[in-house]
Parts: structure tokens; sequence; C-alpha cells
């Protein structure tokens, strides 16, 4: 082997395999025995340690060295800030839904929505939601029930208007300055967020407007229901606000997301929706709501590093050489590559975690900006997401349904995602500037 030659060796993606192998069996058993939520029984941290002890197993060297590597990985700069995001932002979400952000949120919207708009009124509703407190799943939870009701007694098509709910909850968790899928496609490709924004915005935009248009056309009850009157708080409403306008302004996120707890935890005291006390579990709680991803995160850049000393990654990025000629076919493979991981374990974080380092070596190799890598990451582990039977979200909206034959009555609603993927890869082939030379090592 030349001096300047990396190593390749495909033996060593083995402990990824296992990795992906043991939680996507496990989904796939516990779901054909009828268990609930089956892609969700074994926390991924799990899967991903049985992949470790795979690799401390098989890679050569002293336990010593090879633990020092691994630690090297898990301790990384960007993995760290990445993880301590992650803590910040579950704070920020615990402590504003505690204090009545997120039903104010709905409320205020649902007061102002005419009724024979009410499934272009949900996916909006639900994307800003999701936007401001970067979880779809949360979103889904809070915003179905009262997309049912309303969609029941309008006449309309629940399937259609849970649809919306979804589709509105993926833009916003798919733009969100504070979700897990941005923090980790950002850190991972070394962007900053509002670039990456802007980047997803050019893209996520039209596809919501298409979306938003024809659910205007599609989306109308047969009958008007009811008027009822929702209740809220225009004040629970700013800590959302402000967190959203900070992090586009480019203030640091910590600040952002420490300043939106500060923020929140004001209110709340002075609503009277919690005690000092109570604020200081509401933060630990929301600490401790993103325990999974913070040890996932970690584990997972420790057995990354250990695959790349290996040569695993370049074995892989040579064979997809390969196949990649330009910048055009680097984009779609990254697309694809994405896909397929958030396939495979129904996670678009875990899927963005797993195929980060890949993408980054593609993206140098084939001058991809690393802004849109980061795009595509959280755009395609997103819209996937946001319509596998067997993901958190749909599995959510379906439980709150009733008269439900199969999920894909909902899928096939969610057209907000379909679009989503359309416009993204016409912006792969159409894009101003695609250069189709490959980049200068």
């Amino acid at each position: 082997m030349e001096p300047n030659q990396k190593k390749a060796n495909g033996l060593a993606l083995i402990p990824f395999a296992v990795f992906v192998g043991v939680y996507l069996a496990t989904g796939i058993t516990l779901n054909a025995m009828g268990v609930e939520m089956a892609f969700y029984q074994l926390p991924t941290p799990i899967a991903s340690f049985i992949g470790i002890i795979v690799a401390f197993a098989m890679f050569k060297g002293k336990f010593d060295d090879k633990l020092s590597v691994f630690l090297h990985g898990c301790g990384e700069e960007n993995i760290m800030i990445m993880c301590m995001v992650f803590l910040f932002a579950g704070a920020f979400t615990s402590v504003s839904s505690a204090m009545g952000g997120v039903d104010s949120v709905v409320n205020l919207g649902m007061t102002f929505i005419p009724p024979q708009f009410i499934a272009a009124g949900v996916f909006v509703i639900s994307a800003f939601i999701s936007i401001s407190t970067g979880t779809s799943v949360g979103t889904v939870t809070a915003v179905t029930p009262i997309a049912l009701g309303l969609a029941q007694a309008g006449g309309l098509n629940q399937f259609l208007v849970v649809g919306a709910t979804i589709g509105g909850s993926m833009f916003g968790d798919n733009l969100s300055m504070i979700s897990d899928t941005t923090i980790a496609a950002t850190r991972t490709q070394d962007v900053e967020m509002k670039d990456k924004f802007r980047a997803n915005f050019k893209i996520a935009l039209p596809a919501a407007l298409v979306t938003f248009v024809l659910l205007l056309i599609f989306g109308r009850p047969e009958t008007l229901p009811a008027v009822q009157e929702y209740s809220y708080n225009i004040i629970k409403v700013l800590p959302y606000i402000f967190v959203l306008v900070a992090s586009l302004l480019g203030v640091n996120v910590f600040a952002v997301l420490t300043g939106g707890i500060l923020f929140s935890g004001a209110i709340g005291l002075a609503t009277g929706s919690f005690s000092a006390l109570e604020l200081a579990n509401n933060v630990y709680n929301g600490f401790s709501g993103m325990f999974e991803i913070f040890l996932l995160s970690m584990i997972t850049g420790g057995l990354a590093k250990m695959v790349e000393k290996e040569g695993g990654l370049e074995w892989l990025l040579q064979k997809i050489s390969k196949v990649i000629k330009n910048r055009q076919t680097a984009e779609l493979g990254i697309a694809v590559m994405t896909s397929l991981t958030n396939i495979a374990t129904a996670n678009n974080t875990v899927a963005i975690l797993i195929d980060s380092t890949i993408a980054k070596d593609i993206s140098k190799e084939y001058g991809v900006d690393p802004k849109r890598t980061a795009s595509l990451l959280d755009i395609f582990a997103c819209a996937f997401q946001g319509i596998l039977p067997y993901g958190a979200q749909i599995l959510f909206a379906c439980a709150l349904m009733e008269n439900l034959n199969s999920p894909f009555q909902v899928i096939t609603q969610c057209w907000y995602q379909f679009i989503l993927m359309a416009f993204a890869i016409l912006s792969i082939f159409f894009a101003k500037g695609v250069d189709t030379k490959k980049a200068t090592n």
C-alpha cells in the first residue's frame, strides 16, 4: 500500500451491519408478534452496544488501543457539542410544554383558522408547533386529537386531515433549529444551523406551498363544524417565536436555548403553571428525555471512529465512487443512502448519525457544499420517517384513529412528504451551478 493511500477493509463494516441488523430484526420480529411500537421496543443504544462488542472482538490490536480509539470518537468535539445541544433542546421543550405553550399554540391556531380550511389549517399549525418545539412526534400527539374532532364534525376525510397533521409535523421537524435531526446533520457536517436552514427552506417551502394549495382545494369539509371557543394565552407563545427568530439571526444555539428556557420558565412562574422546584424538575426531565439520543450519539461516534480506523468507511467510499461520477450523482447517492438507512432503522436521527461520516467524505470527494449535504441528510431522513408504517409518527397517529384498516390509508394522504422528496430530487438535477466535474483532491 502506498504511503498516502488509506486502508480499505470491507469487513470493518460488520459491526455497523450488526448494529442495524439487530435493531431491524428485533423490530420485524416483534411486529410479526403483534407488539405495539415494535421498532421502538429495543433501545437503539443497546443495538449499537452490540455492534461495539463485535468491533472490539474482531478488530486486531491491544484492547487498550482499541478502547482509546473508541473513546476518542465518543469525545470528539462535534459529537460533544451535538450531545449538549440535545440536552438544552430537551429542557426547552419540557419547560415550554409544562407552562402551557403547546396548548396555547394549538388553540391560537384553531381560533383564527376558518372552519372551511381545516385540513390546510392543521398543516400550518403542525408546522409551526414542530418548528418551534423540534419534535414531530410531540406535535402529532398534540394536534391529531383536535384534528380528528374537527374532521368528524365537518364531514371531512379523517385520513386526509391526519396526513396533513403528520406532513406539517415533518416540515417543522426538518427545519427546526432545535430538532435532533437538524442538530445531528449540522454538527456532523460542520455547518451553521442558519445556513442549513436556508438550504432546506429553498426546497421545503415550495413543497409546503404546493401541499397547502392542494389541501385548500381538496380538503374542504362537506359541512362546516360548529364554532368552538379555544382558550389560549399569547404570552405563552412568545418563547417559541423568540427561539425561532434568534436562531434565524444566527445567535449561538446554546444562548438561544438558554434564553428560551429562562423565558419559558419566567412565564410559567408568573402564570402559576409551576413552582420554582417544579421548574427545576421540568428542566431535568427535559435532560432525561434526551438521554437515549445523547448516549446513542456518543457511542455511535466511538463506533464510527473504530470502523474508520480499520478502513471500513474508506472501502465503502471506494465502492460508492465507482457509481458516483459527478456532484449530481453524489447528491443522489447521499439521498438514497439516507433513505435506505432510515427505512432500516425507522429513526431519522439514527439514520443521519450512521450515514454522516460517509456522506461527509462523499461531499469532500465530489465538491458538494456541506450545507447542501446537511440539507439532503435531513430532508430524506425526515421525508421517509413520515411515511413509514412502523415509524413513530404514523404509529402514534393511527393509534388515535377509529375505523382504521391499514396505516396506508393515512400514508397515502401524507402528501407533503412525497412532494418534498420530489422537489428535493428536482433540486439535485436542476439546481443552478451544479458542477458535473469531480472535485480536485
